[in-house]
């Protein structure tokens, strides 16, 4: 089972939503774990939520380092905001794959409940559907190079 961290910079949404999907939906293939480079040390609300409203456990998620991977042997590392590609990874990551999936921060949108409700909504489908097209490729056979183009195009896709 190959190990993936999700990053970003707070840690506490995006991330978070990718690593519930992807151990949610990953049939023993992947582990996932999220971190982040400067996290904000809670959960968004609005993410748990999220994940409660879509019929995945809220238990055990936390806002935490990237540095607490550092023992770790990960395989696959995804952003999943841009300050986050744009920063300088870990030394230990230096020989994972990487990926890249930026997606707009849905903690910054303003709004009624519902309008709010809606950008984590999008965001979490928009991971879904990543996740999705992951979870068909070969990825435990496909030679790292291979996969981080696999990955970058996954995260280009319009959706």
């Amino acid at each position: 089972m190959l190990k993936v961290l999700i990053l970003c910079t707070g840690n506490s949404c995006r991330s978070v939503l990718g690593e519930a999907l992807i151990n949610h939906m990953q049939n023993g293939r992947l582990r996932a774990f999220s971190a982040g480079s400067r996290p904000l040390g809670k959960v968004n609300t609005n993410a748990l939520a999220t994940l409660k409203r879509n019929g995945i456990a809220t238990e055990g998620f936390t806002s935490q380092s990237w540095n607490e991977f550092a023992d770790q042997n990960i395989d696959i590392a995804i952003t999943v905001c841009d300050s986050a590609a744009g920063e300088a990874c870990p030394v230990y990551l230096n020989s994972v794959v990487r990926g890249h999936w930026g997606l707009p921060d849905p903690a910054h949108v303003t709004g009624s409940e519902q309008e709010i409700a809606a950008a984590f909504q999008a965001t979490y489908n928009a991971l879904e559907k990543r996740i999705q097209r992951l979870l068909a490729l070969p990825f435990e056979t496909m030679p790292a190079a291979e996969l981080t183009l696999a990955l970058n195009k996954i995260g280009a896709e319009t959706l």
